[in-house]
Order: C-alpha cells, then structure tokens, then sequence
C-alpha cells in the first residue's frame, strides 16, 4: 500500500511541470522567454536561468527619476565642459587621429563629434557605467511600468543579440543604470542595428575594439541623416519684441529668413535659406536662444535631450579647436 502510494505521488509530481505553470522570478519573465526562444531556436532552460539570477535593484529605478538631463542648462553644460574633458579629448583624438579621420571620412561624420560622443558618454572609455546590464534591463522592464515596453523590447533585444555582437556573456555585462553598454553606451537594439565589426575579427565589441567603437558611432550617425560639413547650432539673438510658432520637437522646419523676420537674428554669418528650429536653454545669464540645424535633430536621435545635444556640439568645438585650430562645426 505504502510503495503503491509513493507511486502515485511520484507520478504526480513528474505531470506536474506540464500542467502546472513554473513560478516566476520576474512578472512578464516566461512570456519573454517564450518570445525570444521561439524567434532565434535559444534554449528555454539557458534564458530563464540568465534571467533568473539577475536582480531587481531599487537605486536603478531611483536613477531613472533623477536623470541628470532634467536639470537646467547653466547646471548641466559644466558637467560636461571642463577643462579635463576637453583636455582628454585633445589627447585622444591626437593618439588616434589616423582612426577617428578615417572613420569619419568613411561615414561622412564629423570626427570631433564622434569623440565628443564617447567623451561625454564614458569619458573616453574611463567610465562605462557599474551596473549589470541585465539587472538593469529586468528592473526597467519589468519593474518600470512608466517606460516598461521600451525596456521589454531592449531586453528582448539583449537576449536574441548572437554572442559575437557583445563584448562578453550576457552576465558579465556591465553598463549604465539605463542598461547602456560600452563606450559609446549603446543600447541592445542599437548595437542590433549599428553595431560594426569594424576590425574585421568576426566580433562586434563595444568595450574593448577601438575600431569597432567608433565606427558603430559613426554608423549611428549616418544612419540617422548626418550632413557631411553641416552646422549643428547658432547662438539666435531676439530683439524686443520676437515672435515664434509654436516648437514641440527639433525638426528644423523654417528658413533663417523668416526667424529673421520673426525678430530671430544669428550671431554669425550663415545661409538664410537653411531650414532651422530655436531651442531656448536657461543659461547662466537667463534665457540662451539657439538656432539649431538637422545635424542637432540627428544627435537628439542618440539621446533626445537637448541638453545633451548641445553639450556634445559645444565638447565637439572644444576639442576640434584645440586639435586643428578651428572649428569646422558651429
């Protein structure tokens, strides 16, 4: 009787992962899993146990509400211009000029800026961020229910990337609180998209291959419409009375000419036929006015802010002064 029992238990307890759902770590986890298992054949079994040991971390979510973009520009410009980035990005693009012209010459972007990128994103690779990016993505994914779907899609991304697209196993990542990696701080869905294996070695690395690095940021910004030799931004100066349409994004929809007419002037001299767009920004003195052109819409598409924007714009000048003597960006 007894045997007989502890058959039957036995029995039961085999039928129960078919009928009974695993309990999961993560609310959302097994749909996931499901999702990515079926698009690129990964086992189940190695997905879940990759999501499984990764943490949901309150000082990440805590970030995500306090990002340094919400604070005014008087306040943000200063974290970004100072005499020791600039210096180290005079000393980078001089230590690999040969590289950074001749990536930029192949991409038709400008090579200040694709060092002003990693100056501002990692410090030139000094800084590359001190979270796990999968504890980072699981939290934003599914413990973030303000911007949940964007980081399921970059999660999902994370998980279908093949192994020669990151710079290690998944679990040995490490990034920013927003799940960014490398120098550049590249999303899942951007090194799935512009990532380049630019030294050939079969490996798309965002942390360790020079190469790699800068061209995939350059591939960023071609992909996205860079002008070859087009301007970025202008200081604008109203008189007393300017008059604006209403502006909710940074499409540069109106000449020069008619901002001109609206009471807008530019402080250098510059195409009145080209299309632009005003960003107001709080300076240091009260309100800055600023012409920008498609080549600030384009590094809005790397990060929205235009705070950041112009900080990557003003580091570019910085640096390109210092190197060549001259700006060829305004």
């Amino acid at each position: 009787m007894f045997k007989s029992l502890m058959l039957c238990f036995c029995l039961a307890a085999c039928a129960l992962p078919s009928g009974v759902a695993r309990a999961e770590t993560h609310p959302g986890e097994a749909a996931l899993v499901r999702e990515v298992a079926k698009a690129t054949g990964k086992s189940p079994k190695a997905l879940t146990a990759i999501l499984d040991k990764a943490k949901m971390q309150q000082s990440i979510i805590d970030a995500m509400n306090r990002p340094a973009e919400a604070k005014p520009w008087r306040d943000y410009r200063p974290i970004f211009m100072t005499d020791k980035r600039i210096g180290e990005g005079v000393a980078f693009y001089r230590a690999n000029r040969a590289l950074v012209d001749d990536t930029a010459s192949k991409y038709g972007v400008a090579p200040e800026i694709i060092v002003a990128i990693v100056g501002v994103e990692t410090s030139y690779g000094k800084v590359l961020g001190r979270y796990k990016v999968i504890d980072a993505l699981v939290t934003l994914a599914f413990y973030y229910p303000k911007r949940a779907p964007f980081f399921r899609e970059q999660l999902k991304a994370l998980l279908m990337l093949p192994d020669n697209h990151l710079a290690g196993p998944i679990d040995t990542l490490v990034g920013s609180y927003a799940g960014a990696q490398g120098w550049g701080q590249f999303m899942p869905s951007s090194i799935r998209d512009w990532g380049v294996d630019a030294d050939g070695n079969g490996h798309i690395d965002m942390r360790n291959s020079l190469p790699d690095i800068l061209a995939s940021v350059a591939n960023y910004f071609a992909k996205h419409g860079w002008e070859a030799g087009g301007p970025v931004a202008l200081r604008a100066q109203p008189d007393n009375s300017p008059e604006l349409p209403e502006i909710n994004d940074f499409v540069p929809r109106w000449s020069l000419e008619q901002f001109m007419a609206w009471g807008f002037a530019p402080l250098q001299h510059t195409d009145p036929g080209r299309e632009a767009t005003v960003v107001r920004l709080d300076g240091p003195t009260g309100d800055e006015y600023w012409f920008t052109f498609n080549n600030f819409l384009v590094i809005t598409k790397y990060n929205r802010s235009p705070l950041y924007a112009m900080a990557v714009n003003q580091l570019a000048q910085a640096i390109a002064t210092q190197v060549r003597g001259s700006t060829v960006l305004q």
